[in-house]
């Protein structure tokens, strides 16, 4: 007996491996991880068996509460929710409510024409169409002659200085017609546009062709009139002194009253032979 405790000792001694279970439990500290491991197998053991299938989530929620939160999800995504339609204005019943009147617009002189072109332009490309009707440069057909006796037609400018304009007054269009360059302002009292009356609008529209005369007479550039006192400027009775007794404007000639061997004879002068005394 004491002989194979001996040889068990040394055995022991020398490092002999014992069987698995002859060796001493290890007395090494044990890692978090088998820990872990250990309270997750404790924690399992003690659950109830469970009737629900081990990938399905079990939710706190009633079917109330998850039907109110599809129904949010719904309204929040708008897939579902019909939109309300746009208003849509209709700008044609808004005109019909413009109330469009004539005023006159002092410009530079000499320069009607291209300020005329400058504010239709800038009137089409601020979309401002709907506020302005006609823009007019007032003229009237005058008849020229030369010495030569060739008559031609001529624009002349009723106004120099002045343009006409037909629109509706408002912020926008008043804006955009003081800004045009070559543009001063409007004529009125006290500063305020004050609108043209009909009868005058419709007399200088008349003389612009714009609306038809029905003489459709062309006036001439003599500015004389009967019973003028005229002096003979040139031709064959220089230096007379007489009275206009008629005057040709379809052809620019005058009749003139001269005395003549002391008695008054009518004579028949271009009109630009003679000057008023």
């Amino acid at each position: 007996m004491h002989r194979v405790a001996v040889e068990t000792d040394n055995s022991i001694a020398q490092g002999e491996s014992l069987p698995p279970e002859q060796q001493a439990p290890s007395s090494a500290p044990e890692t978090p991880a088998a820990v872990a491991s250990a309270e997750t197998a404790a924690l399992q053991s003690e659950i109830p068996p469970s009737d629900a299938a081990p990938n399905e989530l079990v939710s706190d929620e009633s079917p109330e509460e998850e039907e109110e939160v599809d129904e949010e999800e719904e309204a929040d995504d708008g897939s579902f929710s019909a939109a309300e339609p746009l208003e849509f204005i209709d700008e044609s019943l808004a005109d019909q409510d413009l109330k469009f009147e004539w005023y006159i617009l002092k410009v530079q002189v000499n320069r009607e024409d291209s300020i005329k072109d400058t504010l239709l332009r800038r009137i089409k490309m601020n979309g401002l169409e709907r506020y302005f009707k006609e823009v007019v440069v007032p003229t009237e057909d005058v008849a020229e002659f030369t010495k030569t006796g060739k008559r031609r037609v001529v624009k002349k400018k009723i106004y120099p200085g002045y343009i006409l304009i037909n629109m509706s007054f408002n912020d926008d269009s008043w804006f955009l017609v003081r800004e045009t360059s070559g543009i001063g302002d409007f004529t009125g009292a006290g500063g305020k546009p004050t609108p043209m009356e009909p009868k005058d609008v419709e007399r200088i529209l008349r003389s612009s062709k714009m609306i038809a005369d029905e003489v459709g007479a062309v006036k001439s550039t003599i500015s004389f009139k009967a019973a003028d006192r005229v002096r003979v400027k040139e031709g064959y009775f220089q230096n007379f002194e007489g009275d206009i007794d008629a005057i040709d404007h379809a052809n620019g000639r005058v009749t003139v009253m001269i005395n003549i061997f002391g008695r008054s004879t009518p004579v028949e002068l271009e009109h630009w032979q003679i000057e008023l005394v």
